[in-house]
């Protein structure tokens, strides 16, 4: 339970942000919180991570589903016995979740956090929550391994 806990906390918080920038910011609108550095820029994403697969609408709605019904399943077999996976997938599951929103409601995805400082494409609460949560299944992954010779 608090692993789904976490996921509605994420998708929450990716939906109450984007609906901010929405509501408050201009299409294209740029404010800057470190000058040259960190700016809130308001974004529209009609692809993936990286600006890829532009216009794929549909495939990222089937895509997510499938992803969204995997973690869940994993969730229920895994839960407590494996704490640090699961806490992973309840992230990937919040932010996969709060940008299928996104999708299915307008067919783009709000995004406004923007590293200006190395040119990083503008990203939003949900890429940085499956981000974490990969990095975290990754290593995971690595310690079990290590744990495992």
């Amino acid at each position: 339970m608090l692993y789904y806990l976490i996921a509605a906390v994420i998708i929450a918080l990716d939906q109450f942000t984007k609906y901010l920038v929405v509501k408050y910011m201009e299409l294209g609108e740029s404010i800057p919180l470190i000058a040259d550095v960190f700016h809130l820029t308001s974004h529209r994403n009609m692809g993936a991570a990286f600006g890829i697969l532009q216009n794929r609408r549909w495939f990222f709605i089937v895509i997510t589903t499938v992803v969204v019904i995997g973690i869940v399943i994993s969730l229920i077999r895994l839960g407590k016995k494996q704490p640090r996976a699961s806490l992973a997938l309840s992230l990937v599951l919040g932010g996969a979740v709060g940008n299928f929103i996104d999708r299915a409601m307008t067919g783009q995805v709000v995004d406004f956090l923007d590293f200006t400082l190395i040119n990083f494409p503008i990203f939003n609460v949900a890429d940085m929550a499956i981000t974490i949560g990969v990095g975290i299944l990754l290593l995971d992954v690595f310690l079990d391994g290590k744990k495992n010779r």
